[in-house]
């Protein structure tokens, strides 16, 4: 398999979360080629599991690689650019996607003596939804996983170092819709509607309080406003609803827990305050917080020895969520970094591109991980 072609050739199918039919469906021809034991689809979503299975008792092990694009327009003038307007693989995911596939060809080259390894090419990770449709099915229940790995390309760090940390490896994270519903009157007499403006900016005012920016204390947590909205373009009329989209996110999964409570208390109690309105909350897009297990660190700090990379320590959590930390919360494992360079835009920058430089070290180190683990 050629790479660097394989690569680009998913970079311009780049499709939405939840969306990406082009790509499983060139994911599934592919696989074909490298004879897994299994191919596992699902009807309701596009993740894909194959299943090299050596028929010897030992271990199992899952490596994942993430597969749907983000949301940000192509502006880069590439002969492979995304055929999809408004979307584009700017978080790396093509690349992702092609180490396991790099995986499976080595798996296929070079078959396992005993135990199963699972590869799960994930969909929809950018909205945190793919590792929870395979969970919430119990589909790996019967396989008895001992541990599970998955990269995550990083930028800033040189190319082909390794990164990783034991505990907190990424952030818990969930966002919120919060509807304020009152009643709009005539703009000369406001005091005949109920304006959710004072619970509004009494309740931003509130959250944003709740910022602990200092990510080396245990009580990380950070409230973001995305979006604030109150009344219409109407001049004539007094705003009678609006909304308020937050995202929360804090250092341990404790902790976001307790961060949602609050900010539901907030709303409660600020909303009471103004006889007539009403509100709604909707909680969505959680990213469960990534605990990597020692163990699991210690292979990725052995793997990359074994192939002569640099090991750079984390001293603290990514700020970012990670749908593979649901997967972590289940198993014991590990999310690792590979560094993607240091001149190399932040992820979701419209000017990212995965270099295909560090493919073949993402498939060397996921190979030596499940020799290790084997």
């Amino acid at each position: 398999m050629n790479y660097a072609e394989t690569r680009q050739q998913f970079h311009s199918l780049a499709e939405a979360s939840g969306h990406e039919e082009k790509t499983a469906e060139a994911i599934i021809l592919l696989l074909k080629d490298f004879a897994p034991t299994h191919i596992h689809t699902f009807p309701d979503n596009h993740n894909i599991i194959a299943e090299y299975d050596s028929e010897v008792e030992g271990p199992t092990l899952l490596l994942r690689g993430d597969m749907d694009a983000v949301g940000v327009d192509e502006h880069l003038d590439l002969p492979y650019a995304s055929h999809t307007p408004g979307y584009a693989h700017k978080c790396g995911h093509d690349g992702h996607t092609t180490i396991l596939l790099g995986v499976a060809e080595q798996l296929h080259l070079h078959p396992i003596n005993k135990g199963k390894i699972i590869l799960f090419f994930q969909a929809a990770e950018e909205t945190g939804q793919g590792c929870g449709q395979l969970i919430q099915k119990s589909f790996l229940r019967p396989y008895n996983i001992d541990m599970v790995f998955a990269l995550h390309n990083i930028p800033g760090i040189p190319m082909h170092s390794i990164t990783c940390r034991a505990g907190s490896f990424t952030c818990a994270v969930i966002s919120c819709e919060i509807k304020l519903d009152g009643q709009t009157s005539h703009a000369a007499e406001p005091e005949k509607g109920i304006s959710p403006f004072r619970a509004a900016t009494s309740i931003t005012e509130q959250l944003l309080a709740l910022n602990h920016p200092i990510l080396t204390d245990d009580n990380y947590q950070i409230v973001t406003l995305v979006e604030s909205h109150i009344g219409e373009t109407a001049y004539g009329v007094s705003a009678g609803h609006g909304v308020l989209r937050f995202t929360l996110r804090a250092r341990s999964e404790a902790l976001l827990q307790t961060l949602k409570n609050n900010t539901e208390c907030i709303v409660r109690t600020e909303v009471a305050k103004t006889p007539g309105l009403s509100y709604d909350i909707h909680w969505l897009e959680y990213f469960a917080g990534g605990q990597n297990s020692e163990k699991a660190v210690n292979i990725v700090r052995q793997a990359a020895t074994d192939n002569g990379l640099t090991y750079i320590e984390k001293e603290v959590p990514f700020t970012w969520g990670e749908d593979f930390g649901l997967l972590t919360q289940h198993y014991p494992g590990a999310l690792f970094g590979l560094g993607s360079g240091t001149d190399t835009p932040p992820l979701h920058h419209q000017d990212f591109d995965f270099p295909d430089e560090i493919i073949e070290t993402g498939v060397k180190m996921m190979v030596s991980i499940s020799k290790l683990v084997n």
